[in-house]
């Protein structure tokens, strides 16, 4: 198994929101996030507050819950907070850790940075984004 970077690099391949990303961009992500432990039951985001962080899942489950409803179990590479700190909304739901958890933390300061230094990744990004929008909307509409 990776270690370390190459770790944290491998999981961001497999992250929707970077697919469209070369091994070049990855390793320029990886090298802005940082590792978090979250401990079972603590909320790492909580809906309504303000969101300053994207994160991403290494190890572990959480539950996602919105309007006291659990709408969703995220596991390893799985992403959650890119909307607040695109649009410095408040947070869409809660999401609670279920075990004890590994994740990766982007906040929105480098975040900011990162999609000011490469148009090409801005670009990935909104697309993916873009189509994570569509799928939405088709659920809710079928």
């Amino acid at each position: 198994m990776a270690r370390g970077k190459d770790a944290k690099h491998a999981l961001l391949r497999n992250v929707g929101l970077f697919s469209a990303c070369s091994d070049k961009e990855l390793g320029s992500i990886a090298k802005l996030m940082t590792e978090v432990p979250v401990s079972a039951g603590s909320a790492i985001v909580r809906e309504g507050a303000a969101g300053r962080e994207f994160f991403v899942i290494a190890e572990g489950t959480a539950k996602v819950t919105a309007g006291g409803r659990k709408r969703a179990t995220l596991g390893p590479g799985a992403f959650f907070g890119e909307m607040s700190l695109i649009d410095h909304g408040p947070r869409t739901a809660t999401v609670t850790a279920e075990t004890p958890m590994k994740v990766y933390v982007l906040d929105a300061r480098e975040f900011g940075g990162l999609l000011d230094a490469s148009p090409t990744v801005t670009r990935k990004i909104l697309k993916t984004l873009a189509a994570r929008l569509r799928d939405t909307e088709k659920a809710h509409t079928h």
